[in-house]
Formats: structure tokens, sequence, C-alpha cells
């Protein structure tokens, strides 16, 4: 058939007005392309729960500008894809951890595609989402035994940049001590299974998954290296130039779905966990009531610090170059999205550890929650079989983790919980009396 200029000039048309794009200037017809991480649950707000609750579709239709949006949803394992579809203009918004934000922003400004993080979804001032586990009978107990061994993660990742800095502090040379295995989380977990590597670092929520299985324990606790982790929301800078509008209903859309995590923790958990086939008990040790992950999409000052504390990491492993932080940070729409709930939210702190024991009852939609330990301790030992997941804080750093995975000190009258061996090893020595005990012995010394 032969194409007049007029039949070209519709057939290029035609994709505009028909599927719509954001950067389609005033075609009727819009759509958004949002990337996001449904396994990494810390980012739920901006991506899966987010996505269930439709508060962005509902958002868009009250924007009453004569168009008509749909909303893009495509789902990736990691934040290096959603950072390559950006660049290339093909995704408008993504979530994604601290480590790969910052190489968002290098390959951005690289390619002269500059984007920029406009909101916080999880975070965890100590650095919790992140941590080292082992396999089940690996003889491993410290991070000093890493030396010489294979460790697997995801290189440029928060859970990379934890794993450097912890063998930094235990005097391993990270390039050199260490045999390092760049490999995707499920990869990664597979090897650990299959005894192909010692010890994997990874991001939420594949430690607690492993653990929860019996497929990994944990060897080290990130928020040892009390530093902020967080995972964040990346906007093209042209996409946020030309639909202002639809990034605001975006960022209030996030709030409403960070409210309602809050209020719902359970029916969250639950929801997320249908759409991701992770299980609930997991799912709710990081997003929970009291979970290792706090919600706000505030970008607060602590955490755009630790970002800039980042970039040594990522420039010695020669990922990026120098970063400017403070011109990729731009919180001008999440603020006017807010309005003045802005302020409250950024002061807003996380709840303290201490009031983390939590049960959760089998046949229950609600969890029970303890003012210590010891009561836990008490009512799980009275229910044994009644008990869906028991979480109890980290006596030293607070990380939430399952009561029954956790390593166990006595002290006195006192039993106290830690996420890992050398951490209650660490107690032990600079307590005389105390002691390791199993978590048996510490339900019978509760009830």
């Amino acid at each position: 058939m032969k194409v007049t200029p007029f039949v070209a000039g519709i057939l290029l048309l035609a994709p505009l007005t028909a599927c719509g794009s954001a950067q389609a200037g005033d075609s009727s017809t819009v759509t958004v392309t949002v990337g996001y991480q449904s396994k990494t649950i810390n980012t739920v707000t901006a991506g899966t729960l987010l996505r269930s609750l439709g508060y962005f579709e509902k958002q868009l239709d009250a924007l009453h500008d004569g168009r008509t949006y749909t909303v893009d949803w495509q789902d990736y394992a990691t934040g290096a894809p959603i950072t390559a579809q950006m660049t290339a203009g093909k995704i408008d918004i993504g979530s994604m951890g601290d480590f790969p934000l910052l190489i968002n922003a290098a390959r951005g400004k690289q390619l002269g595609k500059p984007t920029h993080l406009v909101s916080v979804t999880g975070y965890n001032l100590r650095g919790g989402l992140n941590t080292i586990v082992t396999a089940p009978d690996s003889t491993l107990a410290s991070l000093g035994d890493l030396k010489g061994r294979k460790v697997s993660t995801s290189v440029g990742s928060a859970a990379d940049g934890t794993l450097v800095r912890a063998l930094q502090r235990a005097g391993i040379d990270p390039g050199k001590g260490i045999e390092k295995l760049n490999q995707q989380p499920a990869v990664g977990a597979s090897a650990l299974s299959a005894g192909s590597t010692d010890a994997l670092s990874q991001f939420v929520a594949w430690p607690g998954l492993l653990t929860y299985q019996g497929k990994a324990k944990a060897l080290y606790d990130g928020a040892e290296l009390n530093l902020p982790t967080f995972h964040g929301v990346t906007a093209r800078e042209d996409f946020a130039e030309q639909r202002p509008a639809v990034l605001e209903a975006f960022l209030k859309a996030q709030a409403e779905a960070t409210d309602y995590l809050d209020r719902h923790p359970v029916e969250a958990a639950e929801s997320v966990a249908e759409a991701t086939g992770l299980p609930p008990e997991v799912v709710y040790l990081y997003n929970g009531a009291h979970g290792i992950s706090t919600f706000d999409p505030a970008v607060k000052p602590q955490l755009v610090s630790a970002l800039k504390q980042d970039v040594s990491v990522l420039k010695a492993a020669k990922l990026t170059g120098d970063i400017d932080v403070d011109a990729f940070v731009d919180d001008r729409y999440v603020r006017k999205a807010l309005g003045a709930d802005y302020a409250q939210r950024l002061a807003a702190a996380p709840p303290p550890p201490a009031s983390a024991n939590e049960v959760w009852p089998k046949g229950s939609e609600k969890t029970v929650g303890f003012k210590s330990t010891a009561e836990l301790l008490g009512y799980v030992a009275a229910h044994r079989n009644g008990i869906r997941a028991a979480y109890v804080p980290d006596a030293t750093t607070g990380t939430l983790w399952f009561a029954d995975k956790a390593v166990w000190v006595a002290d006195g009258d006192r039993l106290l919980p830690f996420v890992a061996p050398e951490t209650a090893r660490a107690y032990v020595g600079a307590h005389p009396g105390a002691r390791t005990v199993s978590y048996a012995r510490a339900l019978e010394r509760a009830s």
C-alpha cells in the first residue's frame, strides 16, 4: 500500500492518541509508566500495595483536566533495569534502594536524561533492612570467618554497600578478602541452598524469607553499622516538568497508601503477600506495626546525609564517579502534594524498638503486643500450638526478628534476643554471668 504524507502523519500520531504516553504533550489519553519491585517490600507504598489499592488511578481521575489517564505498572527484581528504562524515556516514575538511586542519578546525568529523588518509601535509621546470612548448618559465626570465602550479593545494591562496610569494619578488604559473587537475589538464595556460596548479603525481604523458611540463619545484622538505609521514589526530570500534576497525584497516592499501611498493618501484609507470593509473616516482619522498615514519604535530612556517605562506596567500586546529591534530591513535588502535613511527617520519628514485641496468633486478623520480651515468651509458652509468628527486637540494635530464629541470652532473670550470634557474644562478653540459651530453654524459663 502506498503511504501518502498525510497517511504517514496519521500513523505517527496514532500511538500517541490511542495508547498515550506521559510525554505526549496535549494528547487526550496519557499513559503513566511506573517501575517498581514487588518483592522489595519496603517499596510497597509506591508499588505493590499502592497498585492493589488503586489510589494512584483515583488521584489521576480527580485531576479533571480533560485527559484520560492509564497506569502501566512494570515489575522488576532490582533497581538497575528500572534505571535503564528511565534513561531510555520508557519509565516515568520508579522506586529503588539508596545505592541504586545514586546509580540512577549518575546514569541520568551521564546520558543527559536527569532524574530526581522525589520521596522516600521505607527506611531504617540504623541499616537493619540489609542482612548477611549463612546456611542453617554453617559453622561461620562472625564476619571475620568470611575471609577467603564466597559471598553472594547484588553489586551496586544497598545490600552490597552493607557488605562492603561490614567487611571494612572487620578488617577485611572487601575487594580482595572475599570472593564476591555478583548475583540477583533469587540466584544468590539458590546458591546458598546449593552450597555454592558461603554467605549471602541481601536486602529486604530475602534474609527474612530464607530465615523463616529454615534455609538460612543470620550472620550479621546491618543495623550494627548504625547508618541509615532506605528506598525511595525517583522521577525523570522531563516528566516532572511536563506533568507536575501527575507526579503530585502519585505522591498524594503514596501518602494515602502509607497511611493505610500504618492503620491496617496486618491487612496490608496479607495484601502484599497475596500479590508477591511471599509469606505474610515475612512481610509483617518488615512492614508490620513495629517492623524493620518505617514508612514515610518525607525526604528526611538524615537520609540525604546517608546518601552522600554512600557515594564513596560506589566510587571505590568504580560504579560511579562524583554525584551531586543535593542536585539529585528534589522534594518540591512531595512538599506541594502533602501541604502542611509534610512538616509533621518530616519531623516524625519511628517507634522505639522496646514496643516491638508482637505475636500473630493463628486464625487471628490482629496481632497481640507485649510490654516486654518476657511477657511475649510467657504467652508463646502457654500457646505453643496457636502461634503464627512471634516477633522480638534485637536487644542491641532494635532490629525486629522472628523469636524462634533469634539468638537468646540469659542474663540473670532477663532473657534477651539477638539477630546475629556475634552481637550475642559481644553482650555475653560484656556481662559476667550472661550466657546463650536455646529458644526452647528461653520458653521454659519464661513459663
